[in-house]
């Protein structure tokens, strides 16, 4: 398979669709190594507190959100997106490396910043290449089988993480090393470049486009709020779930497996309904439920934690298809790539905000009223952020159904 390859007309067939999702899957295996062990593996290790501990997570996403749009853009100018894909996770392997290594916490930070604008790279060119596999009809699928395949991801990095942690926190971070590197080789065998008929616009000309459908932006803010709530799943919750219920790694990862599994398992039917069904009606549905599960995570006793976490999993996957669909529907095909760039983008300022917001506000309750009204109050605030994105979103999404641009 040489890397001048490109997508055919006919959908594609089962072995390319599985070596898409079994590619999504080891890119974000490595996303949640370190969760389960934060507060071994940042706070205990450089003497920080919870909020500074949460920047670990934070400083990841900022670099994603330098870098995503200028992936798009890239791949959309030169049209070549394979070896970007390929250099970029040689590159997340070589910061995770370089984290295991004895440095100040700023130096710390700085690697994790680079290692943030890697794997983002990789993830938006891979969700790029997605996209222009099964035309109109079949890119629900596709989108799905991608999809479920990052989620598994994350769900089984987790439980992994955890384990290796409890003998090393710095074990998590050389497995993610391994696991990228694993990538990297799938990614030359299973990628292929989208057709190289369409026109390659400068990077003028996609400004230009992306000014003129500025209805791309409804998906963006769902993208924004959803991953500002998975932030705090993937930072505030291991410190509340180790810090307030007791929970030692190996069972925080579980506990997060358990929201991410189903996630992920889900998001291959719910990407096929997308196809079929209304995606305004799956993404303000799933929001709300989401929503409100999220808001009163708080108040859950420790033995509703496990089966809670796979419900609040469920309702994600309605929504998290859809929203990357919108966006495919509502941008040109030449500008596809820098829609899912900044699809990537406005993912990655929530994933920033989520954690730092569930610090700020865990931390500042804790203060007045201790620490169990410090986490109820920052996943309040997470839940609540979702419902009103929810509520404030749906007149324009029906607006836009109305006109046809989606449905």
């Amino acid at each position: 398979m040489n890397s001048l390859e490109v997508v055919p007309d006919t959908p594609p067939s089962k072995m390319r669709l599985a070596l898409m999702g079994a590619l999504a899957l080891t890119i974000m295996i490595p996303v949640t190594l370190p969760v389960p062990i934060l507060r071994e593996l940042v706070g205990e290790r450089f003497a920080v507190s919870e909020l500074l501990t949460s920047l670990f997570m934070s400083i990841n996403m900022i670099g994603a959100a330098i870098a995503a749009p200028f992936a798009g853009a890239l791949a959309d100018r030169i049209g070549r997106r394979r070896p970007l894909v390929i250099g970029a996770l040689w590159l997340d392997a070589v910061c995770f490396v370089a984290m295991t290594f004895d440095m100040p916490f700023t130096t710390f930070l700085g690697i994790r910043l680079i290692e943030g604008c890697a794997h983002i790279f990789a993830l938006s060119l891979l969700l790029s290449i997605a996209a222009s596999l099964g035309g109109s009809h079949g890119r629900g699928l596709t989108m799905g089988i991608t999809g479920a395949g990052m989620m598994l991801g994350v769900a089984l990095g987790a439980p992994i993480g955890g384990l290796l942690g409890q003998v090393d926190p710095l074990r998590p971070l050389i497995a993610g090393a391994m696991v990228l590197v694993a990538a990297s080789a799938l990614a030359a065998a299973a990628l292929v470049e989208p057709r190289s008929a369409e026109s390659r616009p400068g990077v003028g000309a996609i400004w230009r486009t992306v000014k003129e459908n500025r209805a791309i932006i409804v998906p963006l803010v769902f993208a924004f709020a959803d991953r500002f709530t998975v932030g705090f799943y993937t930072t505030t919750f291991s410190l509340f779930a180790s810090g307030l219920h007791g929970a030692d790694p190996p069972q925080v990862g579980l506990w997060i497996s358990a929201f991410m599994l189903p996630f992920a398992l889900l998001s291959v039917p719910f990407g096929a309904l997308s196809d079929r069904f209304s995606k305004t009606a799956l993404l303000c549905g799933g929001s709300a439920i989401y929503g409100m599960l999220t808001a009163t995570l708080g108040f859950w006793p420790t033995n509703w934690i496990g089966p809670g976490m796979a419900l609040i999993g469920m309702t994600a996957a309605v929504m998290f298809v859809p929203s990357m669909l919108m966006t495919t529907d509502l941008a040109p095909p030449q500008i596809r790539s820098t829609a899912l760039g900044a699809f990537n983008t406005a993912g990655s300022l929530g994933f920033i905000f989520g954690p730092l917001t569930g610090g700020l506000v865990s931390e500042a309750v804790r203060a007045s009223h201790g620490p169990a009204a410090g986490y109820q109050a920052a996943f309040g605030v997470a839940g609540a952020a979702e419902i009103l994105c929810a509520v404030v979103a749906l007149p324009f999404l029906l607006k836009l159904r109305a006109r046809g641009l989606t449905t």
